[in-house]
């Protein structure tokens, strides 16, 4: 019986709709990050953060259902359609949506077809821009000097159903009043306020893509509101928020105060060596997109291989072991036990790595570095080893197949020492990146674009194709990675060496000048 009824969930597939937020990752919950990672099907609206799809694993399959107020891409009618269509092919379906999918988000039409269909689900709460995004331009919903109750309404009806806002009840209450999708209406709804009796003076604000990079605030009154948001040209996705609270926002302002704040950073570094830096950047206040461009592989060309294993199996004619990034590393140690060996195979041997990065992955595994140069590249390595290193002395090098050529013209400075190439790993462009990396930079707001290596450049262009790359500001990482930006017409700085505080602080410098 057991067994027959998981045979059966299976078959059906469930689906979890999922609140994504106001917008800023930081801000999606530990389960809905969770998901995004187990899922087979990612159903998602316009509202979702960019930040957020940043981090959408590119092998799992998008549908893109995106709504803007009278553009509706998908009718909501074929939305609950794909949901149930796309269980029922046995698939785990996350439903994205902004916000909480609860709140004005039509999540409990999307239930209500799921039910009707007989298909299983969940629903998992997300942080609603009505609290958040007041909470990042300094408005606190409720104050107790100031008021004790806050009012969420939607600006945005039904098609053909006439407005349907109480604006006097609203009044009575005296609570902060929060309106999400209104600013199409905004004009509208601050006359209903006045025509309920509200102040004109009453402080109101209309905020603009909160807890994001390209947030913006404009506070006025009731009576003001509209024809200031009007001058500035507000835009959606904001939300209206009236009431005395609107007072403290320049007091309580702390967004705007970090010192990344506006930032929209493109990282393009592979995933699992990026997630610190990411963190590093969100901390100081900066949007950053993750959308690695390269990943490293396995050799698997046979004949390749079978030079490895030649290698491999010779490790005690080499008296020093040389690593130039932590896959590297990884994939070093992994070929070796591959191959039946353990770390006793190297034991008699010294060990040269690039940077810290390359040392802190050595030093899991047991081993500390003998050789790092002061400055983290291949020729400030190579240059270390050709100058300390006794003659005769036998190096292998274990690194990746379009590894730079810097560190081997060192080491042939030194006719004395012998050396062998020995490509690990391999590097490849990730042409599946190809769409999402266009879209971020098509359409504006990016500010800095990391690269953590010239193998990331090249995939970087390779990928974007044609582009105004002269509007482009690359921080890298040594300077090959910066020689490589600039021929492709970037505007380029280069971090002193090639940690993720060191990538901070040259962000941190262009940005501020500190």
């Amino acid at each position: 019986m057991c067994e027959e009824r998981r045979e059966n969930m299976e078959k059906t597939g469930k689906v979890w709709l999922v609140g994504a937020g106001p917008g800023s990752a930081d801000l999606l919950t530990v389960k809905a990050r969770s998901l995004l990672d187990t899922g087979d099907c990612i159903v998602y609206d316009r509202l979702v953060g960019r930040e957020i799809l940043a981090m959408l694993p590119p092998d799992k399959e998008w549908i893109d259902v995106g709504k803007s107020a009278g553009n509706h891409t998908v009718p909501q009618s074929e939305i609950n359609q794909i949901l149930v269509r796309e269980a029922r092919l046995g698939k785990k379906v996350i439903r994205l949506k902004g916000g909480d999918p609860f709140l004005f988000g039509r999540g409990g039409e999307e239930v209500e077809a799921l039910c009707e269909a007989k298909v299983p689900f969940e629903v998992v709460p997300g942080v609603s821009s009505s609290i958040a995004v007041p909470a990042y331009q300094g408005i606190p919903v409720t104050h107790r000097d100031y008021v004790s109750s806050v009012h969420i309404i939607t600006g945005h009806q039904r098609a053909g159903k006439e407005e349907g806002i109480d604006y006097e009840a609203l009044v009575r209450t005296g609570g902060t009043l929060v309106f999400l999708m209104g600013v199409g209406a905004l004009k509208e709804i601050m006359k209903g306020l006045l025509h309920a009796g509200m102040n004109g003076d009453m402080p109101a604000a209309v905020l603009q893509q909160g807890t994001t990079a390209l947030q913006r605030r404009i506070t006025a009154t009731v009576e003001t509101l509209a024809e200031e948001a009007r001058k500035q040209k507000i835009q959606t996705p904001s939300i209206i928020v009236v009431g005395e609270v609107c007072r403290l926002s320049e007091q309580f302002a702390w967004y705007e105060k970090l010192p990344l704040s506006g930032e929209r950073i493109l990282v393009t570094r592979p995933v699992e060596r990026g997630f610190k830096l990411q963190e590093s950047l969100r901390a100081l206040g900066a949007e950053t997109l993750s959308v690695p461009v390269i990943r490293t592989v396995p050799v698997d060309d046979r004949e390749r291989v079978l030079e490895i294993k030649r290698e491999i199996g010779r490790l005690s004619e080499y008296q020093v072991l040389v690593f130039t990034s932590p896959y590297g590393v990884e994939r070093f140690f992994d070929l070796l036990s591959e191959a039946g060996m353990d770390v006793r195979r190297v034991s008699h041997m010294k060990f040269a790595v690039i940077g810290q990065g390359t040392a802190d992955t050595l030093k899991g595994k047991g081993i500390r570095a003998d050789y790092m140069p002061g400055k983290y590249d291949g020729g400030s390595l190579g240059r270390l080893l050709a100058e300390s290193l006794e003659d005769g002395t036998r190096i292998l090098l274990a690194r990746s197949s379009i590894g730079g050529t810097e560190i081997l013209k060192e080491l042939e400075k030194n006719p004395a020492l012998v050396f062998k190439d020995l490509a690990v790993y391999d590097t490849k462009f990730l042409a599946e990146q190809e769409t999402r990396l266009r879209s971020f930079m098509e359409e504006g707001g990016v500010t800095k674009v990391i690269f953590t290596s010239s193998s990331a450049v090249e995939g970087f262009v390779r990928l974007l194709g044609t582009f105004p790359y002269h509007s482009v500001q690359a921080v890298c990482i040594g300077g090959k990675t910066a020689k490589t930006a600039e021929s492709a017409g970037m505007q380029t700085v280069t971090a002193g060496n090639a940690t993720v505080e060191d990538i901070v602080a040259c962000t941190l410098y262009i940005s501020h000048g500190v």
